[in-house]
């Protein structure tokens, strides 16, 4: 009974010495993806949602917006996608917030389009695919915190979505404090996707 006990222990430390490692690997990956747009033009950034505070959009999602207006305002992108649906059925879409708070910045609102139908990153981009088809879109570029995109990529690529990809060089998460449980996050989620495919 003792050996046989003694044989799953070591079985199970096994198991939990590779996943540390497979965590880690995955967690350097994530945070060494860090692209930047330099040169070309493409037909739109899509903005991946974020939360909302009071009806404005969160540190986080403003940070995705300034970058995106950013790219934008350097002839980088033709128009700017929005995405992000509404928490509840009587609350405002992440997109609409967005779509207020740039043309409040002077972008002209024939330049954005929005969609308010999703809630997770990978209903983010179904979503922008399905506006880029409607509008005859065939490229664009991806913005969100540079830790979301590792997985936003990976999903770009399942949906044959051609983009690149842009983080936000003012992401919020500066600090090891507050960047150790987005990374954690991004790396649990990712191995989700992987396993599920959502």
């Amino acid at each position: 009974m003792k050996r046989s006990v003694r044989r799953w222990w070591r079985w199970l430390s096994v198991l939990i010495l590779a996943a540390a490692v497979l965590a880690g690997i995955s967690a350097w990956r994530i945070a060494s993806y860090a692209p930047l747009v330099t040169a070309g033009h493409y037909d739109c950034a899509i903005v991946l949602g974020a939360a909302l505070v009071n009806d404005e959009p969160s540190p986080v999602f403003e940070g995705r917006l300034e970058h995106a207006l950013e790219l934008y305002r350097q002839g980088r992108v033709g128009t700017l996608l929005l995405t992000g649906g509404r928490a509840t059925p009587t609350a405002h879409a992440e997109s609409e917030c967005a779509l207020r708070y740039l043309t409040e910045l002077g972008v002209p609102q024939d330049r954005i389009r929005i969609e308010d139908r999703s809630h997770t990153t990978h209903e983010n981009l179904i979503e922008a695919k399905r506006v880029m088809q409607e509008n005859s879109w065939s490229n664009a570029v991806i913005v969100s915190d540079p830790y979301h995109l590792s997985r936003a990529m990976m999903m770009a690529k399942d949906l044959q979505l051609h983009a690149v990809a842009s983080g936000t060089p003012t992401s919020r998460y500066r600090s090891w404090i507050s960047k150790a449980p987005f990374l954690a996050r991004e790396v649990l989620f990712s191995g989700l996707y992987r396993v599920i495919g959502k």
